[in-house]
């Protein structure tokens, strides 16, 4: 199922054996909780309890790229299995007209990782999304390619201030400006999806904040670089937002040449920068 961030594996969350299903076809850990992808702010109150703050967020961003994580309140609806055995679950509203149209017909939540292997790039265009699990799925919806590229934004809203637990296209500046600072994920982290420290990350190795790829690597490029056969450059522009949107497709192009290694030139940390580069980091093995 296409969605505006990336390529989802879908099923009715409220189905242990659907889900547990899903998480066969994607090899994930069972400990990684997925999100509940709703239609709307009156069905993502009838799984979580709300307050002010989640409201504030829904009215600003919804439907679109940012996930709240918040306390539980229909455990059938999102069965333990989804939910990693957590008493909280993570809720979003895709913005995709065709996940919309899903969700619609469907009448329920439906949880939706990214269709990719665990730990592997997520999948941004249909073609990657049926090599990595197309297999597993009973149907395919061709959407075209996503057009933010970076898996959702997701907030914590449990007890004490709100927490960052995974940066994206909704930024910590347009957050922060709603609903005040936010502290770090602590103890909140595993309560989002893709935190594992190796994660979103090709067979081959990555090497970050690289100015002058090495013989025989490929290369991630970003802003005005040399063109050439092993060269991807994310935004030769320098546009954070086409940088998002090329990231996963370019790491699996670059892969696909068996590389000795992927290069990947500096991203700026500023505002999208921060998602980018924490995807960086992750496929590289950096973060633990």
């Amino acid at each position: 199922m296409p969605t505006e961030t990336v390529y989802g594996l879908a099923a009715d969350a409220g189905n242990p054996i659907a889900v547990a299903s899903l998480y066969a076809a994607k090899g994930r850990p069972a400990f990684n909780p997925l999100i509940a992808h709703v239609l709307d702010e009156a069905a993502a109150a009838a799984v979580a309890d709300l307050d002010e703050r989640g409201r504030r967020l829904i009215e600003a961003f919804w439907p679109g790229p940012l996930t709240i994580v918040a306390p539980i309140r229909d455990r059938a609806a999102i069965c333990d299995l989804a939910r990693a055995g957590l008493d909280s679950v993570a809720v979003r509203a895709p913005a995709h007209a065709i996940a919309r149209e899903c969700l619609a017909a469907f009448g329920g939540p439906v949880v939706a990782p990214s269709a990719n292997r665990s730990g592997r790039p997520s999948p941004t265009t249909f073609a990657d999304a049926m090599a990595e699990t197309g297999s597993f799925a009973a149907v395919g919806l061709d959407g075209g390619s996503c057009a933010v590229g970076l898996e959702s934004t997701v907030v914590s809203l449990l007890d004490g201030p709100p927490k960052l637990l995974r940066p994206g296209a909704v930024t910590r500046f347009q957050i922060e400006a709603l609903i005040g600072p936010l502290a770090d994920a602590g103890a909140d982290a595993g309560r989002s999806p893709g935190r594992l420290a190796r994660h979103y990350a090709p067979s081959s190795p990555v090497r970050l904040n690289v100015a002058d790829p090495a013989l025989g690597e490929a290369w991630l490029a970003f802003g005005d670089a040399l063109e050439g056969p092993a060269i991807f450059n994310l935004s030769p522009t320098g546009n954070l937002n086409e940088a998002a949107a090329n990231l996963f497709t370019f790491l699996r192009a670059a892969d696909r040449l068996s590389p000795t290694a992927i290069a990947v030139a500096p991203i700026p940390h500023a505002g999208l920068g921060e998602a980018i580069n924490d995807r960086l980091e992750r496929a590289a093995g950096k973060i633990g």
